[in-house]
């Protein structure tokens, strides 16, 4: 009697009913089914329109147009690429333990995630970049960070993540030395992506530890040269309040407002992603033994990455809900619309 034979016996579902090399379903009641749908479901209609909107807002609204709101818009585009083209599919599969779209779409889909979650990484690694020219170096930040230079860092954004997902799920270099393991467990609709011991470490370090680390440098020092600036504005006030006013206060602070909204961005992404990537690293090192329950999870955590992002834009940026406002209630399509002022008189 063989293990399908077995599995049969126990009455055990199958993802594919009339095939026999079928992967096993886990069975899940159905308010389980029902929650877990719902709640997924959710959150990529979140991460979608949330996304979309930015997308829109920052197109639409001349007054946005900007070397750092040109990575914004393109960070929420690979957000909501993410809640289109990824987390659906992934839904099914996570709820359902099974992949019901096919080798190639497997393959296309693995792709995809890998080079999307990448893509946002760098995206914000590049927006620390910004900042701290905008906070650190006000004065030289208009010839350093010029509209070329940041669509050179979108570009770089999404050529290098692509290229690197593409190239190794097509090349299966992650799956050196491992190869019989995966043949052991492979079966049809089976999808997962599984790393080896050095590629597990290489993959973590090249998508999340070193970028992260050092958007983390970054921050730390725009945030001690803030505090500086904040002294120094407080020196100059209580010399001359109107001068303090009128100059200097004011684009230092929304410099100031900026850096530490996306400093939350880039934190709640470590915050988000760290889970995943720590079990990225363990996984290959503990044999493969930790439960399909636990890195979904950590997985979906990752995702919803992607579906904090706008909620912090509308709760930190007052454009963005004055923006929104103008969306929802359909301004955006009354004539001249697109010069509308959306920064507030006081920041």
């Amino acid at each position: 009697m063989n293990y399908s034979d077995i599995l049969k016996i126990q009455n055990v579902l199958y993802c594919f009913d009339f095939i026999n090399t079928s992967c096993a379903k886990k069975t899940r009641s159905v308010v389980s089914l029902t929650t877990m749908y719902v709640f997924m479901f959710g959150s990529i209609i979140l991460t979608v329109g949330g996304n979309m909107v930015v997308i829109i807002s920052i197109s639409h609204f001349k007054k946005l147009h900007s070397p750092t709101n040109l990575l914004i818009v393109s960070l929420a585009a690979t957000d909501f690429l993410l809640g289109l083209v990824v987390m659906p599919f992934s839904m099914v599969r996570t709820i359902e333990s099974c992949w019901y779209f096919g080798d190639l779409f497997c393959t296309i889909h693995t792709c995809c995630d890998i080079m999307l979650c990448t893509a946002s990484i760098f995206h914000l690694c590049f927006i620390s970049i910004d900042r701290y020219y905008a906070v650190c170096q006000p004065l030289h930040y208009m010839s350093k960070i010029t509209p070329s230079v940041a669509e050179g860092f979108v570009f770089i954004s999404w050529s290098i993540p692509g290229v690197f997902a593409f190239g190794l799920v097509l090349s299966e270099i992650h799956l050196d030395g491992i190869q019989d393991y995966v043949t052991s467990i492979t079966c049809t609709g089976f999808c997962s992506l599984i790393f080896n011991q050095i590629w597990g470490v290489m993959c973590s370090l090249i998508t999340f530890f070193i970028p992260g680390t050092v958007m983390v440098g970054i921050y730390v020092h725009i945030f001690t040269v803030a505090n500086k600036q904040a002294k120094q504005i407080d020196t100059q006030k209580t010399m001359s309040m109107h001068e303090s006013k009128g100059c200097n206060k004011v684009p230092q602070k929304k410099e100031h407002k900026a850096a530490q909204t996306l400093s939350i961005v880039m934190g709640v992404f470590i915050l988000c992603w760290l889970p995943f990537f720590i079990l990225t690293i363990a996984d290959p090192f503990l044999g493969f033994s930790t439960p399909e329950d636990l890195y979904n999870a950590a997985l979906w955590l990752g995702y919803f990455n992607s579906t904090f992002n706008p909620i912090i834009y509308g709760l930190f940026y007052p454009w963005f809900r004055k923006a929104f406002i103008n969306i929802i209630t359909g301004k955006i399509f009354s004539k001249g619309s697109s010069s509308l002022n959306l920064f507030p008189s006081d920041i």
